[in-house]
């Protein structure tokens, strides 16, 4: 089944592979673990993580929003005010830029010149939120895994997958290809590279590391030409609500300074502020309980822009500051009324809104889905023009793009062949991330979709699907490390915060 060797260690490893006896005792203590923390979610697939894909109409959320609305903001009402028309200003020469770059604003990085290019172009990937890393996995390599994964899906007809009379968005969590790549010693190289030369932590004593990815499992896309059914329009993941609430994202305060009116202060690759963020308060089909620095995905097609493929808007910063005053600013006037676009978006047409004025809405937020940006309820961050595709990626190529960056797919698969990628995040290791995985390693030795997503049996009765003997005999430690198979080692260069993370995430896994 595996065609892939085992290879030594990343380097600065100094904790050994535990053996096949410990790895029966961790299999047995996981599934205790597991049972334990986790609750089994309904059957479903990738259109319950989206209020728009599911057809769930928008309901006026409780007063509870209006309350925590206004508690956000109090005391700095006028700085919130004097901060949104700093940032209107600045959004309307963005995305004139944008607009005039398209695909090529989204900056490259090749894997044979890793650590060169990514500090060469660390401010612009920070600005942008997007990068294409080429050439992670040999192109023939990636290209296999699709093959690998449909002969999987021949051989087991009950694959679900969405939509489900022509899946193209697939319900596989723990095929051997999904695995060796996830695995792949050039995968988790480049994932420690994109954590530790983008994102920092203010504070060294925060309990995180940023040198030890753990392994998150989601799903694959095989893409048809012609599909219009997975037309996923500009989102954010990592929940909706949860970005006001204060059991949410203000746990860690992550957006405090934006919400004092401070947003040039926000730091979006600071870690620290992230650490103690819940990103599912709600038990979503397909939110995601982990702290993922990047999301991704790895081609295993050769695609370009407008065949099925990734958008973003490259803009981490500016778009998500927005994303978060909108629903405390609403027009004077609409569009409509002024019959001018411009003079509508003009920060004079726009009022604060406080006091007896506040509202429970925050547009586009459905608890227990993703974030959404339905057409003209963000009018000032100009998606229509803003939404750029990423350059054409061939078989092996990794793009990554920042927790918060909005992105969609195209909504028609205008290309002559399929858009296949495997959905791969960055996470670094903490001790929340640790009890996901702890339930995520239970799951993976039943056959069972991962936590965060959907349940039902899963691959379970999948024929060919890999046992944890096969992943311990045939792939690279620090993989199997990441999936909480073996005990997590500290690498060098580790922060005092980022040791006593590994400490308590081997303290979760049982080592």
């Amino acid at each position: 089944m595996y065609r892939y060797l085992i290879t030594p260690s990343l380097h600065g490893l100094r904790s050994p592979l535990v053996g096949s006896c410990q790895i029966r005792g961790v299999a047995a203590a996981a599934t205790s673990m597991g049972h334990m923390g986790g609750v089994t979610k309904r059957e479903g697939d990738i259109s319950d993580s989206f209020a728009s894909l599911s057809g769930k109409k928008a309901e006026p959320l409780p007063d509870r929003f209006r309350q925590l609305k206004l508690q956000l903001v109090a005391g700095h009402e006028g700085a919130v005010i004097r901060g949104w028309k700093r940032l209107l200003s600045v959004l309307r020469q963005e995305n004139e830029l944008i607009s005039q770059r398209g695909p090529t604003i989204v900056p490259e990085v090749r894997f044979d010149r890793l650590d060169e290019d990514l500090r060469d172009n660390a401010t612009e990937i920070k600005k942008r939120g997007v990068a294409v890393v080429r050439g992670v996995i040999p192109e023939d390599e990636a290209r296999a895994y699709k093959f690998e994964i449909e002969e999987y899906v021949r051989r087991n007809p009950q694959t679900r997958g969405f939509p489900a009379e022509n899946p193209q968005v697939i319900e596989l969590y723990w095929s051997s290809p999904q695995l060796r790549a996830r695995f792949h010693p050039s995968m988790l190289r480049t994932q420690i590279a994109l954590m530790t030369s983008l994102w920092r932590t203010s504070d060294p004593n925060s309990p995180v590391s940023l040198h030890t990815p753990l392994s998150y499992a989601d799903r694959l896309r095989i893409r048809q030409p012609g599909d219009a059914k997975f037309a996923l329009g500009p989102h954010q993941d990592g929940g909706s609500t949860e970005r006001w609430e204060k059991d949410g994202y203000g746990r860690s305060g992550v957006y405090d300074a934006v919400f004092r009116g401070e947003w040039e202060s926000y730091d979006p690759f600071d870690a620290s502020s992230r650490v103690h963020a819940v990103t599912d308060l709600y038990g979503g089909l397909g939110s995601c309980s982990m702290f993922r620095m990047w999301q991704g995905w790895l081609s295993m097609s050769r695609v370009g822009p407008g065949e099925g493929t990734l958008q973003v808007n490259p803009l981490a910063k500016e778009a998500t500051v927005y994303s978060l005053l909108r629903p405390f600013f609403r027009p004077i006037r609409d569009v409509k009324e002024l019959g001018d676009k411009r003079k509508y978006l003009d920060a004079d047409n726009w009022v604060f809104t406080s006091g007896d004025d506040m509202t429970s809405d925050i547009p586009g937020a459905t608890p227990g889905h993703g974030q959404e940006f339905p057409d003209g309820l963000h009018p000032h961050l100009e998606l229509e023009r803003t939404m750029v595709n990423i350059p054409q990626v061939k078989p092996g190529d990794y793009v990554v793009w920042h927790c918060d960056t909005i992105h969609a797919v195209d909504r028609t698969h205008s290309g002559k062949s399929d858009s296949s990628v495997l959905y791969i995040p960055v996470c670094p290791t903490t001790e929340a991330s640790a009890k996901y995985v702890a339930r995520q390693r239970d799951a993976f030795i039943h056959g069972l979709p991962a936590p965060d997503f959907p349940g039902g049996k899963g691959e379970s009765e999948h024929v060919g699907r890999p046992t944890v003997e096969h992943v311990v005999r045939c792939c690279d430690p620090a993989g199997i490390q990441s999936m909480g198979l073996g005990k997590l080692a500290v690498r060098d260069g580790e922060t005092a915060g980022g040791r006593e993370a590994i400490n308590r995430a081997n303290a979760v896994l049982g080592f």
